[in-house]
């Protein structure tokens, strides 16, 4: 059945799909070639037909009315959010706007009532413009909205939801410690239960968006006794007496995706905001963790394409030997695997997406997804400076910027060491 908040999304989609179809076509890159002296603002602009997918009427709306967002407002400004490595705060209200920040969420709690196909799009698409926003936007509106969703009482739905949903307010999850990233058990963060609250005591790091979020998914153990079954969820306001937030962390990659520790002394959390049950928080984590691989792996995907954005028109305006380097055998080898690697990605990815929207997809495919798209955003990225070459290595081309963002995705969510082990290890139990 389709939701009044589905109508009035599809309305926006349609009217900004009229106004962008000059420049933007689902299924294509309807993007006109490059002013030579504005090279970095302008490469979005360049034709070239892209691979239609099929994946429906309302997902292409989505598609066109989250790129020509992107085009136009984001991506002219991805540069200055690396170099200052600040926070575009006032992109959250515009999302919100957009409908895009509870795109898995009920009409009731103000989302679009969509699913996690529609989820990796907007995530694609957003990341392409930038990757840092792409990030801060899916530990936002899947690690912190769809987890309160997916394991919240109606209480905590209504009060956190509406505000998480329009961008007043940013969400983040916090689970790794500065000894305690892959291990989760081995967290130190104690919640003891004093009457009808508990009291937190330690401490989180590499948080994302922890320097500006407003609300948070925490994890803290309960019970020191009962390992992996003595860790509960909470949901911790930012202004809470005794819960600070320490300085951003400088990052190599990521910039502008505010990363950071969070620190714990004394802080009281009501009863009423664990987050499932007493003792539950793996139960928590382990039900939304596959869908956060998969939502999350549209990243990569955005910087694949960020990766063709530049060269394709590169490779026309670059002369060599008289020519454009486009017309090189070697060059256009090169492109070619970059193409069919993208779409490679996309199949992979959409069809995983498809099939958590049946309520059929397999650990190994979630962390199969995003270990594929990280390690072939990474390749790409560095195949993308190769064809540029010298400009390839300097800040005035965004090839480097890619390469930086991309290889976060090997890291955060699951390294892929983590991942290999966990699609070895699931592949070996199904055959035993």
């Amino acid at each position: 059945m389709t939701t009044h908040r589905t109508l009035r999304l599809k309305s926006v989609w349609k009217r900004d799909k009229r106004q962008a179809e000059p420049q933007v076509k689902t299924g294509s890159y309807s993007l006109r070639r490059p002013d030579e002296n504005n090279y970095k603002t302008d490469r979005w602009h360049m034709n070239y037909s892209g691979l239609n997918f099929a994946l429906g009427e309302t997902v292409d709306m989505l598609r066109d009315q989250t790129r020509g967002f992107v085009a136009n407002e984001l991506a002219p400004r991805a540069e200055a959010i690396d170099r200052d490595n600040l926070f575009p705060s006032d992109m959250w209200r515009k999302f919100g706007d957009m409908g895009l920040l509870g795109i898995t969420i009920d009409e009731e709690y103000g989302g679009a009532g969509m699913g996690y196909l529609a989820h990796v799009i907007a995530i694609e698409e957003i990341s392409r413009g930038s990757a840092s926003v792409g990030l801060s936007y899916g530990a936002h509106s899947n690690l912190c909205v769809n987890q309160i969703n997916r394991n919240g009482t109606p209480e905590q739905k209504a009060k956190y939801l509406p505000k998480l949903i329009s961008g007043e307010h940013v969400g983040a999850l916090a689970m790794s410690e500065p000894n305690a990233g892959s291990d989760v058990v081995s967290m130190k963060l104690r919640a003891d239960k004093k009457g009808d609250r508990y009291v937190l005591n330690g401490s989180k790091t590499w948080i994302t968006n922890g320097p500006d979020a407003n609300t948070y998914v925490i994890y803290a153990k309960t019970d020191l006794d009962k390992g992996a079954h003595g860790i509960t969820a909470f949901i911790v306001e930012r202004d809470w007496k005794g819960f600070s937030r320490g300085s951003k962390f400088d990052k190599l990659g990521m910039r502008g995706s505010n990363t950071c520790e969070l620190f714990f002394d004394d802080v009281e959390v009501p009863e009423e905001n664990v987050l499932g049950a007493e003792n539950g928080g793996v139960k928590v984590l382990m039900s939304g963790l596959d869908y956060e691989r998969v939502v999350l792996a549209g990243g990569p995907v955005g910087i694949m394409q960020a990766c063709l954005d530049v060269v394709v028109p590169y490779i026309h305006d670059r002369k060599q030997f008289g020519q454009s380097i486009g017309e090189f055998q070697f060059i256009q080898g090169k492109v070619a695997d970059m193409y069919t690697q993208l779409n490679a990605s996309r199949a992979y990815l959409y069809t995983v997406a498809q099939a958590c929207d049946r309520g059929e997809t397999t650990r190994k495919d979630a962390a199969g997804v995003i270990l594929y798209t990280a390690e072939a955003a990474t390749q790409m990225a560095l195949q993308a400076i190769q064809i540029l070459g010298g400009n390839g290595y300097i800040n005035e081309f965004p090839t480097g910027r890619l390469l930086r963002d991309a290889k976060l995705y090997e890291i955060g969510a699951g390294t892929s060491e983590i991942r290999r082990m966990l699609i070895g290890r699931e592949l070996f139990n199904e055959t035993k």
